[in-house]
């Protein structure tokens, strides 16, 4: 019986409608003729490149002449090539994300309090933005040489003079298609979306006398913004976690002026349990032709991840020494000298992220895969064997090969034991990865994990199995 996983890899809100989960594992789509119509890779690894005596990375940003900048703790600094830290200034707020973007000349730096500091590109001068039309912002964009930002807790954003940081106090302008406060004023294809609590709606600029932008009629969401951390952009599309009169937590995206859903139900279910959500941040990138929208929750200690080119989503976690899953390492991601770098968000540490690296910075990655329910109408199965179809043969000597499995005859409730196979070594490519005598189930989910820090993959299975006694 082939078994190829072409289902969600979450757990439904009932384990008896799926019992899955893909954790740091993601997937594509086979060619046209495959024996499996999907196959998982191990998501990128991390490598530790760069360290300092600050602990907490809050944003990286790559300027547009090329250099790395970022917060780390609470002060501002240039990541210079070799890794190594040139501190440039001290930002008041402590542990909130912070924003960074710049016009050519000059970054600007906000992080949702009424505070924000400016860096000199030529320069490297720092200084906090003193004007008194400046109140801060949740965060922040640009479009056609104007700085966009919303004013916290109030229906307004307001703007940059052209190619400037600084301001007129009449350059500003309301979200006004409902009574809701603005979250964050975010831009694509040169439109702005105004992201409020509730609802959201549509910019553009107009070219207009007193005020440049001006809303599009018609172009208005039924969904707010539950945090604007979880706001990232990529390949045209905003990605947000959205709230709303009726609920919260969907993770959506905008589509022309409207939006489309991403998250399942499993998932929003699972958003929905937990104790806190309006601390999430999320950031895109791309690799391998995958866009991924990553989306943290600090409290839940979660990180999902929405596959853009697959329209699936994956857990990414870190293996603690206490065996626990926890967040995934990063908690800002720049791309930089076309290396993916990415900051800590308890350390100093900074990252490359690379798909030819199985580690995280040397910890152990544990990937894990469940599959579907098996059964037989209800009746006994016998199960003989599973084959795992995976690639083999690619482990050092010496170097942990180990692939294990567990399986459910509760329906996800609980697991046996870990009986344990070998991926086996290199070179050893008619290695068979496979389990036998494994008894009988009326209903049986299987599980497949392994730690090998070397190049795997996972296509499903084949279980040899025939009916039992009833």
């Amino acid at each position: 019986m082939k078994t190829p996983l072409i289902t969600g890899a979450y757990q439904a809100r009932s384990l008896i409608a799926a019992a899955q989960r893909c954790i740091n594992l993601y997937v594509e789509k086979a060619p046209e003729g495959e024996d499996f119509p999907t196959t998982h890779y191990p998501t990128p690894g991390l490598k530790q490149v760069g360290d300092s005596i600050f602990k907490g990375w809050r944003c990286l940003y790559t300027s547009t002449d090329g250099r790395l900048f970022g917060v780390v703790a609470q002060t501002a600094v240039e990541v210079l090539t070799d890794y190594t830290l040139k501190v440039l200034g001290s930002i008041a707020s402590v542990g909130v994300p912070c924003h960074m973007l710049d016009n050519g000349t000059t970054i600007v730096i906000v992080d949702g309090t009424p505070a924000g500091y400016t860096i000199d590109l030529a320069t490297d001068a720092f200084a906090e933005i003193t004007d008194p039309a400046f109140y801060g912002s949740n965060g922040i964009d640009l479009v056609d040489g104007y700085f966009l930002f919303n004013r916290p807790d109030t229906q307004q954003f307001y703007i940059s003079l052209l190619n400037q940081v600084a301001f007129d106090a009449l350059d500003f302008a309301s979200k006004s298609g409902a009574p809701d406060n603005l979250v964050t004023a975010r831009a694509t294809k040169r439109n702005v979306f105004l992201f409020g609590e509730n609802t959201t709606e549509v910019w553009t600029n107009t070219g207009g006398s007193n005020f440049t932008f001006s809303r599009l009629s018609g172009a208005f969401i039924q969904f707010g913004c539950v945090t604007a951390n979880s706001v990232a952009q990529a390949d045209g599309s905003l990605y947000w976690l959205s709230r709303s009169p009726e609920g919260q937590a969907m993770i959506l995206r905008t589509v022309s002026y409207d939006r489309e859903r991403i998250s399942t139900f499993a998932l929003e279910n699972e958003i929905q349990g937990y104790a806190k959500i309006d601390d999430a941040f999320g950031y895109v990138h791309q690799m391998m032709g995958h866009y991924w929208y990553v989306l943290t929750f600090p409290t839940a200690n979660k990180t999902w991840v929405y596959d853009v080119a697959s329209n699936e989503w994956h857990e990414r976690a870190y293996l603690e020494e206490n065996g626990q899953f926890s967040r995934h390492r990063a908690a800002c991601f720049s791309l930089w000298r076309r290396k993916h770098v990415m900051g800590d968000y308890a350390t100093g540490f900074l990252y490359e992220m690379d798909p030819d690296v199985y580690t995280d910075a040397g910890n152990e990655i544990r990937r894990i895969r469940s599959f579907p329910h098996m059964s037989d109408n209800g009746n006994r199965v016998m199960y003989h064997e599973f084959q795992g179809v995976m690639e083999p043969g690619k482990a050092d000597e010496d170097a942990p090969n180990e692939v294990r499995l567990r399986y459910s005859d509760t329906q996800g409730e609980s697991w046996s034991g870990y009986i344990s196979s070998s991926l086996g070594e290199r070179g050893d490519h008619y290695k068979d990865v496979r389990w036998t005598r494994l008894g009988y189930a009326r209903s049986r989910v299987f599980e497949v994990s392994w730690s090998a820090a070397a190049k795997t993959a996972l296509k499903g299975a084949f279980v040899r199995a025939t009916p039992g006694k009833t």
